[in-house]
């Protein structure tokens, strides 16, 4: 029969069941029981207790079933179903060193075939390599048991708990103190004692409604009992719990419940058995941004927020999780966290009234006290970096550049303010408050906020140009500063999160379909941030960037940038940093359009998109602007989904492969221009007449963005590719009529660079 689905565990059991499994006798369970463990550390901590024993069980030639692991506050737990009572006897052949070979190497192969002497082993002749040593290793199976207590040993000793501690004079650790171990198989007790703690098949429910201990037979008899004990173990079911409760309380008060996934699961990982209760707050404090007051009861108390739906704003009610059942009803656990809820708002208002008092502009040149990077300077250097980035791209964007600017200086004000002290995940959007307070431009208000976003993958992206002005801005300075001093992104990490400012940048340029070359809007912020780096090692007077333009050029039209970057370094005392310049400011620009190139390939490869056609597209060099790089590999998609396409890959594949050979057999290219005179076959004549013209039509549409009809213009060139392979013999007897015909398979290569680098594409 199927796995039980008890009431308890209905979650769990309906997953094993999905998958086909059925109970036995071979089933091992454990449970860990402790003081309450954090919150945010209980799923990581369930995964890894599962991941650490299967992958041990299995090591050691245990091949276990499925296993479904588990967190409470005060426990974690996992079943595994189909754990064999012995492990398979293992024999084996290892083969040892020479005869006469080294005592060392001798020695370490005893000890990696685990024998006593080196009789032991049996001696090989080999006619060609001379007598080695052999070893025939038997090992016998052994009970589930033994390894099984040796895996939950050795993963409770090794656990990775981001803090841990110690307690009484043992060495042991655990994330909080262990009171009790559960490790059955089979229904029995496995010896183990690990940190003072022997197993049992003993344990508690919750801490107030079910705390006598009581025995535990198997996996079923454990959810039941402890449901019975008031405890739900699967973190979904108290999650679901919870929201029918405050779903229902803000249905009965006729408020609508802010949605909070993230608060939802925090709250199951602090409550057994939760209960939902509502709670009252001056409405005094809704004078203060609704964001405030929610992020408030939601940093300090865990608590949600109720709205209004006649109006979408804040409610003056609250609901709390407790992990008890009151006997009043409640009224003493709202009445004290109500009592909690006043304090932390007051405190909320204060920093907004104090924060008001202030006003942005001078709160920004407190920027000058805040470093951002050792290496890039303080919040201060950036901003001045990223207003004259947001102003020089605001004419791309349709931005007006002064309001850009503007926007773009105030942006990380806020960032010194009370509230965003307090909460920092209120940046940007304290800034717009404080802006509309003080009668701002909304464009600016607007551009404040929006330039953090998209802050993740679900986020939206900012429409509003000066919006996109100052995010562009933002986002590229931090890709160019960090590439600058080489603090790129690992495989292992990305601290600055670059990926992440990246794909904002490309999600940015994409969605509001813009025309950015990255080329323009990278090449300044990059002579910037090495001029400033370079010069820094030398002296920290570096000539401003107006005196140095004011002094040789009379229009900023004729303005040579590089040469006025290298002057600041030759002003500054930094001449051999100055000779530097340009191949630095080169790499720079190279690496990161390729970091650029990674980051939109896996942008369109999960919106469906085949890399390789962004890789051909990319090969053809000076491909930066990023809405034309997307049409061009969606025109090249298509293209190649018909007939033609297909076929005409084919024989351009076909192509560039006898090309390649032929090359390296003769030694030499035939990239030359082709003889019109040796033309002799009809075939090579129609062929040569359809790449001319593929040539020019391809171009031409090119010219004017007309990406289809570049791919149209390729098509022409399917039948008479293919009737050339058919009808004309490329490697003919006559040396110049196959030097001929090797150069006009040359200039279908480049025909169809025009388009795409058609070597690059897979099939």
């Amino acid at each position: 029969m199927p796995l039980p689905a008890t009431e308890a565990l209905s979650a769990s059991a309906l997953k094993l069941a999905a998958q086909n499994l059925m109970p036995s006798s071979n089933e091992l369970l454990i449970e860990l029981f402790s003081e309450e463990i954090p919150a945010r550390m209980q799923s990581k901590a369930a995964e890894d207790l599962r991941r650490l024993v299967v992958d041990g069980l299995k090591g050691r030639g245990l091949s276990v079933g499925a296993a479904i692991a588990f967190a409470t506050p005060r426990r974690l737990a996992l079943v595994v179903q189909g754990v064999p009572p012995m492990s398979p006897a293992i024999s084996d052949e290892r083969k040892g060193p020479r005869v006469g070979a080294p005592d060392a190497a001798i020695q370490g192969f005893l000890k990696s075939a685990g024998l006593a002497s080196i009789e032991q082993a049996r001696v090989v002749e080999d006619g060609k390599k001379g007598s080695y040593y052999l070893a025939k290793i038997e090992k016998p199976g052994q009970p589930a048991t033994v390894l099984i207590g040796d895996v939950l040993t050795e993963t409770l000793e090794k656990f990775p708990w981001p803090k841990s501690q110690r307690w009484g004079a043992g060495s042991f650790q655990w994330v909080r103190p262990l009171h009790s171990i559960i490790c059955l198989y089979a229904g029995k007790v496995v010896p183990i004692e690990v940190g003072g703690v022997t197993a049992s098949n003993v344990t508690r429910g919750h801490r107030f409604h079910g705390n006598e201990p009581f025995l535990v037979e198997s996996f079923e008899d454990y959810g039941t009992k402890l449901k019975a004990a008031k405890v739900l173990l699967p973190s979904s079911e108290r999650a679901e719990m919870i929201r029918e409760q405050a779903l229902a309380l803000a249905k009965k008060a006729g408020l609508q419940l802010v949605q909070d996934e993230a608060l939802l699961a925090e709250n199951a990982g602090l409550a057994e058995w939760p209960l939902v209760l509502m709670g009252t707050f001056d409405e005094d404090f809704l004078a203060v941004p609704g964001e405030c007051l929610t992020t408030s009861m939601k940093s300090h108390q865990k608590c949600f927020s109720l709205t209004d739906p006649a109006t979408g704003k804040l409610a003056n009610k609250f609901l709390m999780v407790s992990n008890l059942i009151p006997v009043d009803g409640g009224h003493e656990v709202i009445a004290g966290n109500e009592r909690v809820i006043r304090a932390r708002l007051s405190d909320a208002r204060f920093f907004w009234e104090q924060d008001l008092k202030r006003h942005l502009e001078p709160m920004h040149f407190e920027l000058k006290g805040i470093t951002f990077h050792e290496k890039l300077g303080t919040q201060w250097d950036r901003m001045e970096r990223i207003t004259e980035l947001a102003r020089q791209i605001a004419g791309s964007v349709d931005a007006e550049p002064e309001l850009a600017g503007r926007a773009a200086q105030l942006c990380k004000a806020d960032l010194v303010s009370g509230m965003v002290g307090e909460f920092p995940e209120l940046q940007g959007l304290m800034g717009r408050y404080y802006a509309e307070a003080e009668h701002m431009n909304p464009k600016i208000a607007a551009a404040i906020e929006e330039h953090y976003k998209p802050r993740g993958q679900s986020d939206t992206v900012p429409t509003a140009p000066v919006s996109i002005a100052v995010a562009l801005a933002d986002k590229l300075d931090t890709l160019v500063g960090f590439w600058a001093i080489g603090e790129k992104p690992t495989g292992s990490g990305d601290p600055y999160q670059l990926r992440r400012a990246a794909l904002g940048v490309i999600r940015i340029v994409l969605e509001n379909d813009l025309r950015v070359s990255l080329r323009k809007v990278l090449f300044r912020p990059i002579l910037d941030a090495h001029v400033r780096l370079m010069a820094a090692r030398v002296s920290e007077k570096l000539p401003s960037l107006d005196e140095v333009i004011q002094d040789k050029y009379s229009s900023l039209d004729d303005v040579n940038w590089k040469e006025v970057y290298s002057e600041r370094l030759t002003r500054a005392g930094a001449s051999k940093e100055a000779e530097q310049l340009p191949k630095n400011v080169d790499a720079t620009y190279g690496d990161l359009l390729s970091f650029f190139a990674d980051r939109l390939k896996v942008h369109l490869r999960e919106k469906g998109a085949r890399h390789d056609l962004i890789d051909a597209v990319f090969a053809l060099g000076g491909q930066d602007d990023l809405a034309l790089i997307v049409r061009r590999v969606e025109a090249l998609d298509d293209f190649l989904k018909t007939d033609d396409g297909a076929n005409l890959l084919a024989g351009v594949k076909r192509a560039a492969n006898i090309l390649a050979i032929e090359e390296k057999k003769d030694k030499t290219t035939y990239a030359d221009a082709y003889d019109i005179k040796l033309l002799v076959e009809k075939e090579e004549a129609a062929l040569a007449a359809a790449i001319e013209q593929a040539k020019q039509d391809t171009v031409a549409a090119l010219n004017v963005e007309n990406f289809t009809g570049a791919m149209n213009a390729l098509a022409d060139l399917r039948s008479p590719v293919d009737a050339f392979f058919e009808k004309v013999t490329v490697n003919a007897p006559d040396t110049a009529l196959r030097a001929n015909r090797l150069k006009l398979l040359s200039e279908i290569r480049a025909a169809t660079l025009n388009v795409a680098d058609f070597s690059k594409i897979s099939g």
